[in-house]
């Protein structure tokens, strides 16, 4: 019992350390020292406040606890032998370890959008996602500003994928250090997207952070995490989507004054 609280303690510190690495530098640069010079690239003009970031920070700690458990679980009780977690580099080709990383990317869209409409029927909203939705206008703090049962549906993602696709445990960091960054660029409140980006093919089926922040501002729609695909195909994303889109970037890259920000006319479930 002591050796599995000591495993769980170091999982939950190191998970403690990437999460104020990576949501805290950007919210550094962003949101404190240069706050002027990405002025042009806020998607939202109102300001988040302290209260805001404390919650958020809280939120988060206690998710991490979550996901600190269920690594756990997956990675060091007898339910491993039930995954498809595998030791041995070699035991697979060496291009696995990529093509599994990217199919688990894929997997966890697909997880994330169904649990993420899910949570947002009128039965369940008030008890799981109504708290990270407190975040309107996101700061990257709220990557993990879940409530604890929130917590539970998106940290299950990992026994999903590590069960239905044979991973390394290299895979395995990979997929939540990639997934994290993803998160936190998706809750940044600045689009940083270079501008070849929109009249590329990629734009067409990767989620940007104007994509996350309007599900954010506007409660509904855009409920896809790296891709666009499954709210497209679901007629679920946000109508003003492009429109707010080339609306950040057309004032981070001229020097036209931005137009004030869209009201959604249309409904969509």
């Amino acid at each position: 019992m002591e050796h599995s609280l000591e495993i769980i303690g170091r999982i939950f510190g190191v998970s403690t350390l990437r999460y104020f690495i990576l949501a805290g530098i950007p919210f550094l640069l962003f949101y404190r020292l240069f706050t002027s010079y990405f002025a042009k690239s806020k998607i939202q003009r109102r300001q988040a406040v302290r209260q805001d970031f404390v919650r958020e920070i809280l939120h988060s700690l206690q998710t991490t606890a979550v996901f600190a458990l269920i690594g756990f679980l997956v990675l060091y009780t007898p339910f491993r032998h039930y995954t498809q977690v595998y030791q041995h580099v070699s035991d697979y080709p060496g291009w696995w370890i990529a093509v599994s990383l990217v199919l688990s990317l894929v997997l966890h869209d697909t997880y994330f959008y169904w649990m993420h409409r899910l949570l947002h029927h009128k039965w369940l909203f008030p008890y799981t996602h109504l708290l990270h939705h407190k975040s309107t206008n996101p700061s990257p703090w709220a990557s993990y500003s879940f409530s604890f049962l929130e917590a539970v549906a998106e940290g299950a993602v990992l026994v999903v994928v590590v069960c239905l696709l044979p991973m390394h445990l290299l895979t395995v960091v990979l997929f939540i250090f990639v997934g994290f960054v993803i998160n936190v660029y998706g809750h940044l409140g600045y689009e940083v997207a270079p501008r070849w980006f929109r009249h590329s093919f990629l734009f067409e089926f990767i989620n940007t952070s104007v994509h996350h922040n309007l599900h954010h501002s506007k409660f509904r729609g855009n409920y896809g995490l790296y891709f666009r695909i499954w709210d497209r195909l679901m007629h679920t994303e946000h109508p003003n989507y492009v429109n707010e889109y080339d609306r950040i970037q057309a004032n981070r890259f001229t020097a036209v004054k931005p137009e004030s920000e869209p009201v959604a006319t249309a409904v969509y479930p």
